[in-house]
């Protein structure tokens, strides 16, 4: 949402199968324009010809690219930062659909496509896990992964899909009211931020609820919540892992709720040859990069010099 964007980036668009996804980049200069609009960069030239660094957010009700907002300014100055609101999310197409996994593969591509380098991607959660699988269909396009907590919700002997939250969401009418009780009002963002993806309360801000509650109460944002929601984009990640050849790193919130380090270390273990470290953060839930960012830059900068 580019009320809730940092200064300094700006919104833009490209044209998916899908519709239109919005994303946000460093503001170019303006024409007659001074090193004040874009002070991290000491050319005026330099830009486009940087490495790409790519954000993807998660797959719950509200997700956006705020997500990532207080972690990829900082690396505006060395990188072509990307930070998309992916379809069906923020400010880009909400389409009345079911969505797949197959759906955020062809929307991810087109983008990567059109970047044109190798990118580096950073994600999180659920889309982490369609990242691998992703990278495991086209390897052309990913340079390296830095990956929070990586999951397909069905992995090993788990399936959230036949859980009850799952099975209500999958009654027809019932989807509705569970999406506007339980996502759609600032109580339920405001609770679900505090009881389920932080590991500390006072960390949620109430810039952090209203972003949130915006992106949720995007006309049609409930297709996309519902889907994850019922399971429909949740898969096996340990049936995939194997095969990923793009050197990556996983790091995970020590007191995560939606898939502990321990079941990432299984994950990592599946691959010790690409998934090169594995690194835990103290006292933090599934969202560390917002609720604790600056370990988040810390870290991804460490994993950029070891990866490349």
């Amino acid at each position: 949402m580019p009320q809730f964007q940092p200064p300094g980036f700006t919104q833009h668009i490209i044209t998916t199968s899908l519709g239109v996804m919005v994303y946000y980049t460093p503001t170019a200069y303006p024409e007659g324009g001074t090193a004040s609009h874009r002070p991290w960069r000491r050319h005026p030239e330099v830009g486009e010809d940087l490495p790409p660094l790519v954000f993807l957010h998660s797959l719950g009700g509200g997700s956006s690219a705020y997500e990532w907002s207080k972690v990829y300014p900082a690396f505006a100055p060395d990188y072509r930062v990307i930070a998309p609101d992916l379809i069906g999310w923020g400010r880009s197409t909400h389409p009345m659909r079911d969505y797949q996994p197959e759906d955020y593969f062809q929307v991810i591509t087109e983008l990567l496509e059109q970047i044109g380098t190798p990118a580096t991607i950073v994600a999180a959660s659920l889309t982490g896990g369609l990242i691998i699988r992703l990278a495991i269909q086209r390897p052309d396009l990913f340079r390296s992964l830095f990956l929070v907590s990586p999951a397909g919700y069905a992995d090993f002997d788990s399936n959230y899909g036949k859980g009850i939250p799952a099975q209500i969401a999958s009654i027809p009418g019932i989807d509705r009211l569970l999406y506007a009780a339980g996502a759609a009002n600032e109580f339920a963002v405001r609770n679900f931020l505090e009881q389920f993806l932080f590991a500390d309360r006072s960390r949620v801000t109430q810039e952090m609820v209203e972003a949130y509650l915006t992106s949720a109460q995007q006309l049609n944002a409930e297709y996309a919540a519902l889907s994850s929601l019922r399971g429909d984009l949740c898969f096996d990640l340990s049936l995939y892992l194997p095969q990923l050849t793009v050197p990556t790193i996983f790091v995970w919130g020590e007191q995560s709720r939606f898939g502990s380090p321990a079941l990432g270390k299984r994950l990592a273990v599946l691959n010790p040859q690409v998934v090169q470290e594995f690194w835990t953060i103290p006292d933090t839930g599934v969202l560390p990069h917002l609720e604790t960012p600056a370990i988040v830059i810390g870290l991804l900068r460490k994993a950029l010099t070891t990866l490349h």
